[in-house]
């Protein structure tokens, strides 16, 4: 795994462009990120009541919550990962719902349907649980196509289509699905495209030793919680995603986002076993989640510009569900990790 960043880096900034404007700007930047960003420790310190370890999944969340990118939590049973999603959403003044995803689940069942009300001879809208600002999507592979197809819209266009209406979501819309990885009875393989509409695929692993032993310490029954209190709310989120949007990044971070996406379509000229066991590279939406998650971890970090090292830690999480590998690699026990951290140390750092 990638070490954090040093918070001491020297800003990159281009030799053609290294002048006093350009430093003078990146440090404001920086100063408005630190400034910014103070609600970040609060809302970690507020979340570390309930769930014990866990640092990486909680970073992830909130860059899906710092980006609007919608997150795909895979897991055993367990780990945590419906319970992070709604401790994170009680550490936001916004509504929350979770949505137990089933075979026999209908579109209606998420987005709504229209009901004809006798009285006025007319049909009225009845909106579902979608129409908030924080999804829970529990198990979402277990809902069959139409389900998902209803659910693609949402998270692509942040609109809902009910009969011949449609109706836009809140601005602050985040759908936060999860899926056990070794069920596959009474599940539905996700489509692709709906798969690429995960800004991240998170892989939630168990606790250390240690982290299982306070776990042990501070839950007395299985039901047991602590209660979180609001920290933040939706204005400031956004407010605060405004600012990551103006996260300076050089030109040689841009280059070195390009060349990673493109060695995943092209990886025989950085490998050439590799061309055999990569089918289908990343599609341009990794080369956009590249940049945004880069910017976001640098605004948890309180920096005001990106470095090679912000890059690195979420490339796996942004490119494991992108990548298709051939039957080669599987037959020989390769998986998209092993071929990610093989690019990331080919590929040249700027």
């Amino acid at each position: 795994m990638n070490q954090p960043a040093d918070e001491t880096h020297v800003i990159p900034l281009p030799e053609s462009q290294g002048t006093d404007d350009i430093h003078e700007s990146v440090q404001a930047v920086n100063d408005a990120v630190k400034k910014s960003s103070a609600w970040v420790g609060l809302l970690k310190n507020e979340i570390a009541q309930n769930i014990v370890g866990q640092e990486m999944l909680i970073n992830r969340l909130l860059i899906g919550l710092l980006t609007g990118g919608h997150i795909l939590l895979e897991g055993l049973p367990g780990l945590a990962k419906t319970l992070a999603v709604k401790t994170l959403a009680t550490t936001v003044s916004t509504d929350f719902r979770r949505i137990q995803f089933t075979p026999d689940m209908l579109p209606a069942d998420i987005i709504g349907t229209e009901i004809y009300n006798p009285r006025d001879t007319s049909f009225e809208v009845k909106k579902g649980p979608l129409f908030s600002s924080i999804i829970l999507a529990d198990e979402i592979n277990r809902a069959p196509s139409k389900v998902q197809s209803a659910l693609l819209e949402a998270m692509q266009e942040k609109q809902v289509t009910i009969g011949e209406s449609t109706f836009n979501l809140p601005e602050l819309f985040l759908v936060l699905a999860t899926q056990n990885p070794i069920e596959q009875e009474g599940t539905y393989p996700l489509p692709e495209a709906q798969v690429d509409r995960f800004m991240l695929k998170v892989v939630v692993d168990y606790p250390s030793r240690e982290q299982e032993r306070r776990i042990l310490d501070m839950v007395d029954h299985l039901d047991s919680k602590i209660s979180v209190q609001p920290i933040i709310a939706p204005d400031d989120i956004l407010a605060a995603r405004s600012v990551v949007d103006s996260i300076y990044l050089d030109d040689r971070i841009k280059e070195y986002i390009v060349d990673l996406v493109y060695a995943t379509r092209e990886p025989a000229k950085i490998d050439a076993a590799m061309g055999d066991y990569i089918e289908t590279g990343a599609s341009p939406r990794a080369t956009l989640n590249l940049k945004i998650a880069a910017r976001a971890l640098a605004y948890l970090n309180g920096r005001g510009f990106v470095i090679p090292d912000d890059i690195k830690d979420c490339a796996l999480d942004v490119l494991r569900h992108r990548i298709r590998i051939s039957y080669e690699a599987e037959a020989e026990g390769i998986t998209s990790e092993d071929l990610i951290h093989k690019l990331l140390d080919t590929v040249p750092v700027p």
